[in-house]
C-alpha cells in the first residue's frame, strides 16, 4: 500500500480546493490560483478540511500513480500557501547577475551577455551580484527555470565556475602536473 497515497491532505485556513470532472483540481490561496488535471483512475475526494486519494485497484501503474497524485495536490497546496524557492549561486571571476524589469542578465565568460526573462508566474531575485532566487507558486515551473538558468554555463570541476544550486556540491577534479 502506498504509504504516501494514504495520507490524508490537510487543507490550511484561506485555502480553497475544487474537484471538477475528469480530475481537474483547482487550488486557491493566498498566493494564488493554481490548476492540473490530474489521472482519471485517481478517486480524489474532499471530507472536511482534508482532501484524501484513493485508487480503484493494485495493480503496479495504479501503486504508482497513487503517490504521485497525492503529492501533486499537496505541492499546489504548499505553493499557493507558502510558495517555492530555488537558489543558485554564480561563481567565477568576472561572472555575475543583474536584473533590470523581468528581465535577468547573466554575464558568464561568453562574448555577450545572456539574457534571460522571467516566464509567467516565476519572478527572480538578485542577492549582490552572485545569488539568485527563483521563486513562485509552481514547484514545478521554479525547478524548470532554475535549471534553464543553470544550464547556460554548468559548474566546471577543475575551478568550479559556473552557476550551481545553493545546496549543490561540485566534484573537484585535480588540475594536470607538471613535468620534472
Amino acid at each position: 500500500m502506498s504509504r504516501i497515497g494514504r495520507m490524508p491532505i490537510a487543507i490550511p485556513a484561506g485555502v480553497t480546493v475544487d474537484i471538477a470532472e475528469n480530475n481537474k483540481v483547482t487550488v486557491k490561496g493566498p498566493k494564488g490560483t493554481l490548476e492540473r488535471v490530474l489521472p482519471a483512475e485517481m478517486e480524489i475526494k474532499l471530507e472536511g478540511a482534508e482532501v484524501v486519494v484513493s485508487r480503484p485497484n493494485d495493480l503496479k501503474k495504479m501503486k504508482s500513480l497513487h503517490g504521485l497524485t497525492r503529492t501533486l495536490i499537496n505541492n499546489m497546496i504548499v505553493g499557493v500557501t507558502q510558495g517555492f524557492e530555488k537558489k543558485l549561486e554564480v561563481n567565477g571571476v568576472g561572472y555575475r547577475a543583474a536584473k533590470a524589469g523581468k528581465v535577468l542578465t547573466l554575464s558568464l565568460g561568453y562574448s555577450h551577455p545572456v539574457e534571460m526573462t522571467d516566464p509567467e508566474g516565476i519572478e527572480t531575485v538578485l542577492e549582490g551580484q552572485n545569488i539568485i532566487y527563483v521563486r513562485g507558486i509552481d514547484k514545478e515551473k521554479v525547478g524548470q527555470f532554475a535549471a534553464e538558468i543553470r544550464d547556460k554555463r554548468r559548474p566546471e570541476p577543475y575551478k568550479g565556475k559556473g552557476i550551481k544550486y545553493a545546496d549543490e556540491t561540485i566534484r573537484r577534479k585535480v588540475g594536470k602536473t607538471g613535468k620534472k
